[in-house]
């Protein structure tokens, strides 16, 4: 859920005119299907899209399984982008036809073959050089497999961490649940790749820390008290960002939220220079319902576009 893989290239959108040329190209360059079938099986990695077709059946014929390939591999070129770029690279390859020469008609069959395979070439190869595109083809498909596997390990790391706070929110003591509570956001920052740049503090019911993301320096204030923060609270936490350089915003994590005044009261101020988190937007993201980054970054462009500091979860749209 915390990927997405593209492939912008001329691949991605093979032309009409050059589906048709690779079906036509497919279809002359072999005479035989079964010396059809042993190409494909080489060119193509996936199997599963050769074993389909029944190749024994004599009333399947080869121009069909051919339009029926292409077909499969046009219609979601996503799916099958390394599968639609190895068979482009084979077919293009091709240089000798002498395995149609020694035919009935062979010197005429081989020029129709040598022409098609000219054809698919000219139409393919002016927008990329197609064997480095097999290449990059090949290289997202394994940056996407590492994805999908840091995206089970992430999964299972949320996991711990949501149950770890939830015995927390059971539990008494103050200076224990602030040294819990350390934890799992240290944990948070790692798996979302938030740059730590110092040593949370714990100071009874309160974490001090500090990280980075996307260029901006963030001052991190943590409470877990059993009363709401206020304005003060709020105020007293602005001051010490303030005291920073410039670039330094502060995130403010109060886990039983801020009550009804305070924030009213810090936005009619002076531009304020944090953004507020509660419990409640925390918990969201333990469920994987959004990304720690891309919250903190959507509070942080809320409060740029509003002077809001408190964007909470369920205001989202």
């Amino acid at each position: 859920m915390f990927f997405t893989l593209g492939a912008a290239n001329y691949l991605k959108r093979l032309s009409p005119v050059a589906v048709v040329a690779l079906e036509e190209a497919l279809a002359v360059i072999y005479h035989y299907k079964n010396d059809l079938r042993r190409f494909l099986e080489i060119a193509i990695k996936d199997r599963s899209l050769i074993s389909r077709f029944d190749w024994q059946n004599q009333s399947v014929y080869k121009r069909q399984i051919v339009r029926e390939l292409v077909g499969i591999l046009c219609g979601d070129q996503d799916k099958h982008l390394a599968a639609l770029t190895q068979l482009c690279l084979a077919v293009v390859d091709m240089k000798s036809f002498e395995h149609l020469e020694r035919l009935d008609d062979g010197r005429k069959r081989a020029g129709e073959a040598k022409a098609a395979v000219v054809k698919l070439r000219a139409l393919v190869e002016p927008h990329k050089e197609v064997k480095d595109e097999m290449v990059e083809a090949s290289e997202r498909q394994r940056r996407a497999k590492e994805r999908l596997a840091a995206n089970s390990a992430l999964r299972s790391r949320l996991a711990e961490h949501k149950a770890a706070f939830f015995d927390l929110a059971a539990s008494d003591g103050a200076q224990a649940r602030g040294y819990a509570l350390e934890g799992i956001l240290r944990g948070l920052f790692e798996l979302f790749d938030l740059d730590g740049k110092a040593s949370f503090k714990v100071v009874g019911e309160q974490i001090d820390g500090a990280f980075s993301f996307q260029g901006t320096d963030f001052l991190l204030e943590a409470r877990w008290t059993k009363e709401q923060q206020n304005a003060g609270d709020i105020y007293e936490f602005d001051g010490k960002v303030r005291r920073k350089l410039d670039n330094t915003l502060g995130l403010f994590l109060a886990i039983n939220g801020f009550s009804q005044e305070a924030i009213p009261a810090v936005g009619s101020g002076d531009r304020p220079r944090v953004i507020l988190m509660s419990g409640q937007d925390l918990v969201a993201v333990l469920e994987e319902r959004i990304e720690l980054g891309a919250f903190i970054l959507r509070k942080k462009q809320h409060a740029a576009r509003t002077g809001n500091i408190f964007l909470q979860f369920h205001e989202l749209t």
